[in-house]
């Protein structure tokens, strides 16, 4: 056979790709944990930047993981608020659950203001309790924007209805405009703002600027300039996931809890004091 023979040269490509497929798989195979575990320290970072527990410049490796020692995970069943304490949230992968027929709901048209269709029965949710006494809730939520589903955690105080904060950690929209969502600033509003009036979601974006004079200012955000659609996604994914048909039944339990635990401090005070 000829150096520069076509079947010459068609066996040393075939030999060369096989060859570098080899090596790609077994890197990516190799390096599969710890790519693992990267995307699992991401998400603990958003979810702590979101509800400020951490900052931007103090979010190392290490800062990380002691202020995650402070949030309790759980896995809760969305239609009741009931914790699942058969499944282990570390394990938990909410997004398969979503596709496995056993484990989604498809969301009716009405209410399905995040524009998902479809989702877990199942979810994370996370809290801070300091000395018995509930400091934070965080929520995952996700929905849909311009171009992609945003995915991200908001915060709320002990009273469940102050929003503490808000963060996206993965999303496709366009930046400078739907990618707004991660300036810093833009953030910043939302603390402090109202999620609920008369026991409903309605915190919302709105087009312009907030002030003062804003009627309602207490549930409202500035709007992303130039992305209508993004703004109106952010809405509604918000306001679904702390509907009845999102985290509603959850947050009620977790009132519940806060009454009791109330009346019950109320009690041994009242004791103490006579």
């Amino acid at each position: 056979m000829q150096n520069d023979s076509v079947a010459r040269t068609l066996i040393v490509a075939t030999a060369l790709c096989v060859a570098c497929s080899i090596l790609v798989s077994g890197a990516a195979v190799s390096l599969k944990p710890r790519q693992d575990e990267n995307k699992k320290l991401d998400v603990k970072k958003n979810l702590l930047l979101a509800s400020g527990l951490i900052d931007a410049k103090s979010a190392s490796k290490e800062n990380i993981l002691k202020a995650y020692e402070k949030v309790q995970a759980e896995v809760i069943d969305l239609a009741t608020g009931e914790v699942v304490s058969d499944i282990d949230p570390e394990t938990f992968d909410q997004r398969k659950a979503r596709k496995d027929p056993a484990r989604n709901k498809n969301i009716d048209k009405a209410n399905d203001t995040a524009s998902i269709k479809m989702r877990s029965k199942y979810s994370i949710a996370y809290k801070v309790v300091e000395n018995g006494a509930l400091k934070l809730v965080i929520l995952p939520v996700n929905g849909k924007g311009l171009w992609s589903t945003l995915y991200g955690f908001i915060a709320l105080a002990p009273d469940l209805q102050t929003i503490e904060g808000i963060g996206f950690y993965q999303h496709g929209e366009t930046p400078g405009l739907g990618g707004e969502v991660d300036n810093p600033l833009w953030k910043a509003q939302w603390k402090g703002k109202k999620a609920f009036r008369d026991g409903k979601p309605y915190i919302q974006l709105i087009k312009g600027i907030v002030s003062n004079d804003t009627p309602e200012a207490e549930y409202k955000i500035d709007g992303l300039s130039g992305a209508t659609i993004t703004s109106v996604g952010v809405t509604g994914l918000v306001r679904y996931w702390l509907s009845q048909d999102g985290f509603g039944p959850y947050l009620d339990k977790l009132k519940s809890s806060n009454r009791q635990a109330s009346y019950t401090a109320e009690g041994a005070k009242s004791g103490v004091n006579q």
